[in-house]
């Protein structure tokens, strides 16, 4: 239902910090219809060309980048609220990045909200390049 909010279009970039590539992001929306706390993020998985990253690489933001969280740590997050309206980034941290070229990128967004007794999910795969 959600789905097509999961990964948006053209927001997969590496990321460069004091002149170093440190991986690679892309910007996500809720798949959901409001706003839940941080806790309540079930998970956040990114495949790239079919290899799974490993959750603690991935990081994640709803603020901006003012706050960066490890899935483990957003366990723990209840006052912090993602907001429909707000776009999140997820930060996968690989040393230099992906290389130049097509990749194939799943991206995963599980949430528990209330009234529903087991996680949903909204995916999105989309084929990028890196130039």
């Amino acid at each position: 239902m959600f789905d097509g909010y999961i990964f948006t279009e053209g927001s997969l970039s590496n990321v460069e910090v004091d002149g170093k590539v440190i991986g690679y992001e892309m910007r996500t929306r809720i798949p959901y219809y409001r706003g839940i706390p941080l806790s309540m993020v079930h998970d956040v998985e990114v495949e790239v060309d079919g290899t799974a990253v490993p959750r603690e690489d991935i990081r994640f933001t709803a603020d901006g980048g003012e706050h960066w969280w490890t899935l483990a740590e957003m366990e723990t997050v209840t006052t912090f609220r993602w907001e429909y309206e707000d776009e999140a980034t997820v930060r996968v941290l690989a040393p230099g990045g992906l290389a130049p070229g097509d990749h194939e990128v799943l991206l995963r967004v599980s949430a528990r909200v209330a009234y529903i007794p087991v996680p949903f999910s909204g995916e999105m795969r989309r084929r990028v390049t890196i130039g």
